[in-house]
């Protein structure tokens, strides 16, 4: 009946049709625009058939259908926004010839429904589900929601308070679940589901099932009193708010309109979710959190390239425990590498153990390991105070003192001990890999592997490439990291790598904000506001205060011109009156654990004081948009000077590593999307207005040239 790239329409028996959903050479179903076209032709030829008795709609996939087309976005929301609301409103059109179709439907939903993919199986009047299946509407996450009709259907289906909450968590339903919220009408297993879904639809065809009062009560109005919304929604209002992130209202402008589209028609609620969807669209945290998504994905491919250039890790070792080695052995048992944690001293190696036994405790405790398996892994981390088993390991992470003649020897001797081939990574955050690299005999097995503290909890691995590093080392580096559950990301050697050498520019600012008369808890106030999770001050304080002096010195030393030592420098004032931060409980604030043994921050009037010596002008008050500039302008200026000069292959990367290595705000993307979204003719004229700060205010030649043409770091 009708033959697509996505979709099929095949006749079955008794005047009933397939409709397949079977998107040709790829692994899984996604709405893009050819589908959504495709199903409205076979829409359209399912309507026009007077012998078509009924339509089961299925998946030849693992999945049902996984959401949107996302990378066809961008261009749609470069749109005006009432551009995209009747774009968006014109799809359901199409949408809305099925749901209106003459005869019954039901659709069997294996595997995932996702986004759109349960927006279209929530416009038959029947849905049977594999047991093994997920369902849900994720797109809160990508700073949108649903606009193919799925905040409408949805509250029709569970009820407003239910479908308040599946939109604005985005999180997805089991079977169960899906059953209980009245999303699917059956549940079975999966080799049963094609079975059961027929004989579902040959009932609803007999007039066993009232498939058109299903229908119907899509089409009208929630039943639900004015007050009642009313109450609704004002105890949803809060919640919402509560776990919405800083600067993504994709949940509350869901729920404001959800609560009023409750009491129209169907077209009316349709058409309030599509003008909504035109101004979610068009926010800075759609086009971040999109943006995240499709760099994630790119990062996922070039992963599948290391994968096949890089060797496997089977065995590995990690050289120096304590917190930071017991961290890295705890993260590599956990997902099922095993590995030797070798020190030479027996505290350190009780420590590092400890450090691992209190992780899986934490997972076992969470409801996440049963305890025999916590059990099996922490036998897989193998503690010795020697090398014995050195020699058939894939890959051995060093972790000792940041010192770089304790690393030079302590790596020149592992390599007596390791076969050839074997990558020896370093996990150092500040030393040259060339540097570490020099009395090396095979540096080309050399690689940095740069984990974030805690390593169990922070995603990111700076994977360093030195000049005589080979790419098989690279590739194996990054495989071992992936398989850690991390995301790495590659980097060429400098002073600082990445994200630390873009980090240094915003303290160095704090510093000098602070410098000039600024109140740092002002500034943490501002920067918080911004969407950071933590303020400078605070961050130095958490950091440790004498560990981001010293780090910022050595990273500072690579870049002379723009990270010029800064007179009357607060950090170094701290660390000098031995106010380290959270560590001793004294910083730019004081410390006191509470309850449950987390330090709890309060003001520290001796901090105060002590700045106060810094500032010979006296306190000075800058207003927030002026703390961002000077926060900000740096960390985008010294990203643009990363990309150009290769540190990082891509824009991508470089966000990427921000968004997870220092926590940048989610809803402005990274350093560089951030960029995009100001426009470089701004982020320009912004430096140029703070140009007697300095060097870190300086735009490269290159970033005055895209601002001249107009151009972007992402494509639109």
């Amino acid at each position: 009946m009708f033959q697509g790239e996505s979709i099929e329409v095949l006749p079955l028996q008794d005047g009933l049709v397939e409709l397949r959903f079977d998107r040709r050479g790829e692994a899984i179903n996604k709405l893009d625009a050819r589908t959504v076209d495709e199903f409205r032709q076979a829409t359209e030829r399912i309507a026009a058939s007077p012998e078509v008795r009924g339509v089961l709609v299925t998946s030849a996939k693992d999945v049902f259908i996984v959401g949107a087309d996302i990378t066809e976005f961008g261009a749609t929301f470069q749109q005006e926004e009432a551009q995209i609301a009747r774009g968006v409103r014109a799809s359901n059109e199409l949408f809305n010839a099925f749901e209106d179709l003459k005869v019954p439907s039901v659709v069997a939903i294996n595997g995932f429904a996702l986004g759109g993919g349960l927006e279209l199986a929530m416009l038959a009047p029947l849905r049977v589900m594999a047991d093994t299946a997920q369902v849900g509407v994720p797109e809160v996450k990508l700073g949108l929601f649903p606009g193919f009709g799925g905040t409408v259907r949805l509250s029709r289906l569970t009820g407003l308070a239910t479908a308040i909450d599946w939109v604005a968590s985005g999180k997805p339903a089991k079977a169960p679940a899906a059953l209980a919220a009245g999303v699917v009408d059956e549940v079975t297993s999966a080799d049963a589901l094609r079975e059961r879904a027929l004989a579902l639809l040959q009932r609803a065809v007999r007039g066993e099932v009232d498939w058109q009062a299903a229908q119907q009560r899509k089409r009208a109005p929630v039943a639900l009193s004015a007050q009642e919304a009313g109450a609704l929604v004002e105890t949803a209002r809060t919640q919402v708010a509560a776990r919405s992130g800083r600067h993504q209202p994709a949940a509350v402008i869901a729920l404001e309109m959800m609560a009023e589209a409750a009491g129209r028609d169907r077209a009316g609620a349709l058409d309030l979710e599509s003008a909504a969807f035109g101004r979610v669209a068009k926010t800075q945290a759609a086009a971040s959190l999109v943006q995240a998504f499709l760099n994630d994905q790119a990062l996922k491919k070039l992963y599948k390239r290391h994968a096949r250039e890089g060797r496997p890790v089977k065995q590995a070792a990690v050289l120096g425990a304590g917190i930071m080695g017991g961290g890295i052995a705890y993260t590599s048992a956990l997902r099922g590498t095993p590995v030797r944690m070798k020190d030479i001293a027996q505290p350190q190696l009780d420590l590092g153990i400890a450090e691992a036994g209190k992780q899986l405790a934490k997972q076992v405790k969470n409801g996440r390991l049963a305890q025999a398996k916590a059990d099996a892994i922490q036998a897989s981390i193998v503690p010795q105070l020697d090398e014995t088993g050195f020699d058939a390991v894939d890959c051995v992470v060093e972790a000792v003192v940041e010192n770089l003649e304790v690393k030079r020897k302590v790596l020149a001797a592992l390599e007596h001990s390791v076969k050839p081939g074997t990558v020896i990574a370093s996990n150092t955050s500040s030393l040259r890999i060339d540097d570490i690299a020099q009395p090396l005999a095979r540096p080309q097995d050399f690689v940095g592997m740069h984990f974030f503290n805690p390593v169990p909890v922070m995603q990111l691995v700076e994977v360093i490439q030195g000049t005589k590093t080979s790419d098989a080392a690279v590739s194996t580096a990054v495989g071992y990291a992936v398989a850690m559950g991390k995301t790495p990301i590659v980097v060429k050697d400098c002073p600082g790598f990445l994200v630390n050498r873009i980090l240094t520019p915003y303290i160095n600012a704090f510093v000098q904000l602070v410098a000039d008369g600024a109140d740092f808890e002002a500034v943490d106030r501002a920067m918080e506001a911004f969407g950071w999770p933590m303020g400078p001050a605070y961050l130095q304080d958490v950091v440790g205060m004498d560990v981001g002096s010293h780090v910022g010195d050595v990273i500072a030393a690579g870049y002379p011109q723009r990270m010029p030592a800064i007179e009357r420098n607060a950090v170094k004032a701290m660390v000098a009156a031995q106010r380290y931060g959270q560590k001793n409980g004294a910083g730019f604030y004081r410390y006191e654990n509470d309850p449950t043994g987390r330090p709890r921050k309060t003001a520290a009037p001796e901090a105060h004081a002590l700045v106060a010596t810094l500032q010979p002008q006296g306190k000075r008050d800058f207003a927030d948009a002026e703390i961002v500039e000077r926060m900000m302008l740096p960390m985008i200026v010294e990203a643009a000077h990363a990309l150009e000069e290769g540190v990082v292959a891509t824009p991508a990367e470089l966000d990427m590593a921000l968004l997870l290595g220092v926590g940048f705000p989610a809803y402005a993307g990274g350093a560089l999307k951030y960029a995009d979204w100001l426009g470089l003719d701004r982020v320009v004229a912004l430096c140029d207005k703070h140009a007697a700060l300095g060097a870190p205010y300086a735009p490269t030649a290159r970033m005055r040239e895209m601002a001249a043409q107009k151009l972007r770091y992402y494509p639109v």
